[in-house]
Parts: C-alpha cells; structure tokens; sequence
C-alpha cells in the first residue's frame, strides 16, 4: 500500500491577501443573512444556479461486493472479519491505494485505487458495515498543516475510524500509519457531518481550479446538509474572498463563528480581510485571539517545538514543550523532544531525566517507540 503521509479531511481555505495591493476599502455590511450568503446574488447576479444532487458516499457496486466476499467471511466474529478486510486491503498485495488530493465516494476510491483520507475511510466504512463491523467516523485533532496552492493556502484536518467491537472495546483504524499519536484529542461524528465534510472539501477542490459556481454548490450542500458545520462556512467566506466580495466574506466568516467560536480559520481569515481593509482594531483583535487559540494547543506547541529544535533554537523549543508537558503529561514525544532539546543545548543529566521518562510513558502505552535502541545510540555518537 502505497501512501503519502499526510492527508486532508477537509480543506479549509484561506485567501493569501497579503499579495494584495491597493487601498483600503469601505467596512463591510455587517448586517447579511444566511440566506443572503446562500443565495449568493454578487456570484450569481439572477442566474439559478441547480441545486447539487444528493451523493450517496457509502454506496457499493457488484465489484465490492465480490472483492468482500472473496476476502471476508461474514460468519466470523467482529474482530476477525476486521483482521480479514484490512489484510485484504492494505496487506494482501492484489489491492494497491495510493494517495492524491482528491476526495472520492467510497466506489470511486475503490475503482481508482486512489484518494485523499476522507475517500480511504469512506471505502473502509463502506466496506466494514457492509460485513457487519459496527464502524463510525472520528475527527482527530492534529496540530494545523498549512500549504499553498495558488493563492490559496490550505490547511489539512484529519479523520480515522473508530471500531466497536462489543463489551465496551474499541479499535482505531488510521490511514494516516506515519503521523497519527493514539492520544490526540478526538470526536466521533455522525454520518451526517462527515458527508458535510465530503461536500466542503469537494467544494474547496473546485475552489482552487477556480470553479466558482460549482464550488458554491458544494458549498451550500455542505451547509444543507449540516449548517452547524462552521468549515463550510469559512470556505464560503474563502469563496466570497477569492473573487473579491469582501462584505459576504466577512459576514460568511462572521457566521463560522457563530456556530462555533473556536473556529480558527474563521478567525485568521477574518483578521487578514481586516488589514486588508484598513479596519486596524478589528483585525488586531481577531489575529491574537486565533494566535491565543493555537497556542493554548499542546499538540500545535509541540510541531513550534519540532521547527525550533530542526532550526538548532533549543531554548525555544524547550519552553514550548514545557507548556505542552504541563497540558499533556502522558505524551511520550513530548518527553523525547524534550530530552533531545537539552541534550543539543549540552545538558546531559537533565537530558537522561527527560528521555527515561519518554520510555516508561511509552512502555506503559505498549507504543514499542524503540527509544532504548535510539538513546544508545545518541549517548554513543556523544
């Protein structure tokens, strides 16, 4: 199974308006309705633009189930069905998935043999309900990944599956096998908020190929669908943004945050349409409170801490995994970074302390981190 290490649940834009030049412009009406956002006149003008169809994500064809049948045995019990149907798919060698950047249904992640994250647990749910396997989806929550495409930048959220297995046992299946930490906050979801998330991030697709219309439908089908699902909102601002209609950016922006006021790319995006309308306090005021946000992440603290360790700023990255030690204590990462931060910043015995810790946190978790071999091997390259 041939995967990238990362991989986008939903894509959540954010309008580079930094490259902008020109002057300030006038404050943007703060009084716009949902239905005025959804209505979306300045990208339609009086032109209908269809109603997007519903898509059945989950839905199987004769292909699937064939490929279940000859590689599951529905007479087994839970958690022998889910050794068999994952051997099946990442281990038996005969169904190869690849990563791209683009989100699928579950039959068309299993025709194309490719997708993002959200189409790899598409298919896995489709597949273990279909075989009996009591499945859901999972939000997890990883520090933010930013990229840039185009002028849009992107940041990458992620979701797994969570197994029930009866008598209160649980499994977690992550596609994500490079970067997923067992001990990430995280949320189980309806079905119904993570096909929003399928329609947002198909949206946020159209959106960097410049597809405004059809973005706009997958859009309005991710708020039709769940309109307390605040990414949808912010990519709406992003498309409102993108093609200069600042006052419904700010408003859909304005909306995100009313469903959910931890929702950071509302925030930063609000704070950079602030500047770039010259509203100073606003925007102030909106760009400490997502920095505030993202700092009081120990898991985002900890990827500061790992950019200052690689740029050899070994005190900075001390003191950021001092605070995410104190919010998280059962991290072992947390420890080994720590250990090798001041082990670099020449304090040998406060480094042994931090790294043993990293150890017995990890042998306790069963995680097999192998530390033992890698601390031999640092202290001997010493």
């Amino acid at each position: 199974m041939s995967l990238k290490p990362q991989y986008v649940l939903s894509l959540l834009m954010v309008l580079c308006l930094s490259a902008c030049a020109g002057p300030a412009l006038a404050p943007a009406d703060r009084t716009l309705s949902t239905r005025a956002l959804l209505d979306a006149e300045p990208l339609t003008g009086k032109t209908e633009v269809a109603a997007l169809r519903d898509v059945e994500v989950l839905e199987m064809d004769q292909n699937m189930l064939a490929f279940l049948d000859e590689h599951v045995n529905r007479k087994h019990g839970r958690e022998q069905k889910l050794h068999e149907l994952l051997y099946a798919i990442i281990t038996e060698g005969s169904f190869v998935l690849e990563y791209d950047e683009i989100t699928r249904t579950a039959q068309e992640t299993f025709d194309a043999r490719r997708g993002n994250c959200l189409s790899f647990t598409n298919l896995f749910v489709a597949m273990a309900r279909e075989v009996g396997i009591n499945v859901s989806y999972q939000e997890i929550e990883i520090p933010p990944n930013w990229s840039l495409h185009g002028d849009i930048y992107v940041i990458s959220r992620h979701v797994n599956v969570i197994v029930n297995l009866g008598a209160g046992e649980t499994k977690q299946v992550d596609f994500n096998i490079a970067d997923f930490e067992a001990s990430h906050d995280r949320q189980q979801i309806s079905d119904k908020r993570a096909l929003a998330h399928y329609y947002t991030n198909v949206g946020a697709e159209h959106l960097q190929g410049n597809d405004l219309l059809e973005a706009l439908r997958y859009f309005r089908k991710a708020i039709a669908t769940d309109d307390d699902f605040a990414p949808a909102w912010s990519n709406l601002g992003a498309l409102y943004s993108h093609a200069g209609h600042y006052d419904y950016a700010e408003a859909a922006y304005l909306q995100a945050l009313t469903v959910n006021p931890r929702e950071l790319v509302a925030m930063s995006n609000l704070g950079q349409l602030y500047e770039y309308l010259g509203e100073v306090s606003l925007a102030d005021r909106y760009n400490k409170k997502s920095n505030r946000h993202r700092m009081r992440n120990p898991y985002y603290r900890y990827h500061l801490a790992y950019k200052a360790f690689l740029a050899q700023n070994y005190e900075s990255a001390i003191e950021h995994l001092e605070y995410s030690v104190k919010k998280r204590n059962r991290e072992d990462a947390f420890y080994f970074l720590m250990g090798l931060s001041h082990l670099q910043n020449g304090d040998e015995a406060e480094a042994r302390q931090w790294l043993e810790k990293a150890i017995e946190i990890a042998d306790e978790k069963g995680l097999n981190r192998s530390y033992h071999n890698k601390l031999e091997r640092l202290y001997g390259a010493r």
